[in-house]
């Protein structure tokens, strides 16, 4: 059996390097859980299954990986990125969604790098479980979640909704915590780990 080599993932700049203002609160389109999935049910009969896109963002600090979060409370915690509209590139979808939510305010265009796939959720039913497989039973999933990484320029200054944190979160604090960070966050660390982080 041949050994393939890890790729190598430069992380060229520290969280020092990233100026953090805020703008007007995000709200998510839904009041509650119950009605996104009621939301999403409704849909499902019009346009099928549900196509999302989360971005890793990642910087070092003190020579370690932190992945970029969004706060919310004291408890939740989310990547950035969100629901694609009927027939948007996934590409295209995400920049716009990450513009959206972290885009700075002043008119400058923020460039975001759309680098690999990192990740593949399925949602098999109208509920919260989510799994990096489409279970054997499933024939047609309700929603898919694909992450991306996103390489960050040497500078930005980053927009974040007043009702969010942008938290930097190391990797061993990520890693078999779902239950402080949900099962796709918690499993980060493992789906990185085919890459060799360097440092700039």
């Amino acid at each position: 059996m041949l050994a393939l080599p890890l790729s190598f993932l430069c992380l060229r700049y520290p969280l020092t390097n990233y100026t953090f203002g805020t703008k007007d609160a995000l709200y998510e389109r839904d009041p509650s859980v119950p009605a996104r999935f009621q939301r999403m049910r409704e849909e499902f009969d019009k346009i099928g299954m549900r196509r999302s896109v989360e971005a890793v963002l990642l910087v070092h600090e003190h020579g370690l990986p932190h992945v970029l979060l969004l706060q919310l409370g004291t408890t939740f915690f989310k990547l950035p990125g969100g629901e694609l509209d009927t027939e948007e590139d996934e590409v295209e979808g995400l920049k716009r969604l990450l513009t959206e939510t972290l885009g700075r305010q002043d008119g400058v265009k923020q460039e975001w790098v759309i680098e690999d796939i990192i990740g593949n959720w399925w949602r098999p039913n109208f509920e919260p479980p989510q799994y990096p497989y489409i279970p054997s039973h499933i024939t047609k999933p309700k929603e898919h979640k694909k992450l991306f990484l996103v390489q960050l320029g040497e500078k930005a200054l980053f927009a974040v909704p007043k009702n969010y944190k942008l938290v930097a979160a190391p990797l061993f604090e990520l890693y078999d915590n779902s239950q402080g960070y949900g099962p796709i966050i918690s499993s980060l660390p493992q789906a990185l780990c085919r890459f060799n982080f360097t440092y700039m």
